[in-house]
């Protein structure tokens, strides 16, 4: 048994555990900082486990290495010569930093193709809402605050939601007004309120104001205004929003897309 070629095939194994062990580190410290959403759930899982794998290759190599080394100590063959590296290691270094910028760049592009699926998939979602429901999708062009309305758009929406298995959450935003002071209201969910003699509650507009940021308001207050009927999409760490304008003569509404996915569409 040649046991220094056992020996330095270990330190090969070791060497070679310990560097996917560096990209691994930083290719999952990436993800979870800048939020990519890049390879599917078998997939990410299967990556997840993979450093258990690269941690028992570099312990079986140690424990070879040592054992291995103690015999030939043992058998007094540990006189070999020392082999000088011929290459420059600033080379093999160097290459090795370029390596990381190159990984980075692939997941940014992965998180990238994640984002567009998902936007072509939140516009395709409301292009049919449009399209194959008009009749149901012009009720809720008929804005009027009231118990009706409520009831209609909340069956309306549930509708949309059972009909398609892959179907993201969705409301309808409309512009309104509390106490003087426009506000955007976003309407999904409804249940009717009664009062212990049972007496139907009148709901309250300000149950279903919507919290919205600056950029939020400067678009939907475009929409309401002028009409504007470009699609706003946004994804930011797995959370994907996609603002679809549905205008039809002076009736306005918006339908709002959400959604969150944890694993990203890349693989199989």
């Amino acid at each position: 048994m040649n046991l220094k070629l056992l020996v330095k095939l270990s330190n090969i194994v070791a060497a070679i555990s310990i560097v996917l062990l560096i990209y691994w580190v930083f290719v999952f410290i990436s993800i979870e900082v800048f939020g990519f959403k890049i390879f599917r759930k078998n997939i990410s899982q299967t990556f997840a486990m993979s450093v258990l794998g690269i941690l028992a290759l570099m312990g079986g190599s140690l424990m070879i290495n040592v054992m291995f080394n103690l015999t030939r100590i043992a058998q007094k063959h540990n006189q070999d010569a020392v082999v000088e590296l011929k290459n420059d290691p600033k080379r093999w270094i160097l290459g090795l930093i370029i390596t990381f910028p190159v990984i980075f760049g692939l997941l940014f592009a992965g998180d990238y193709m994640t984002s567009r699926k998902k936007q072509n998939m939140l516009i395709q979602s409301a292009k049919s809402i449009v399209e194959t429901n008009s009749g149901r999708s012009e009720k809720l062009l008929s804005y009027e605050f009231g118990n009706q309305w409520l009831n209609e758009t909340r069956d309306t929406l549930e509708f949309f939601e059972k009909t398609e298995k892959n179907f993201p959450n969705v409301s309808v935003i409309v512009r309104d007004s509390v106490s003087d002071a426009p506000v955007f209201l976003a309407f999904r969910e409804y249940n009717e309120r009664f009062n212990e003699e049972k007496v139907f509650i009148e709901p309250a507009k300000q149950s279903f104001l919507m919290r919205t940021t600056k950029i939020d308001r400067d678009y939907l207050n475009k929409v309401f205004d002028e009409g504007y009927s470009e699609i706003r999409f946004s994804a930011s760490d797995g959370n994907y929003e996609l603002f679809y304008p549905y205008v039809k003569g002076d009736k306005i509404i918006v339908l709002y897309f959400s959604d969150y996915q944890r694993y990203g569409k890349m693989g199989s």
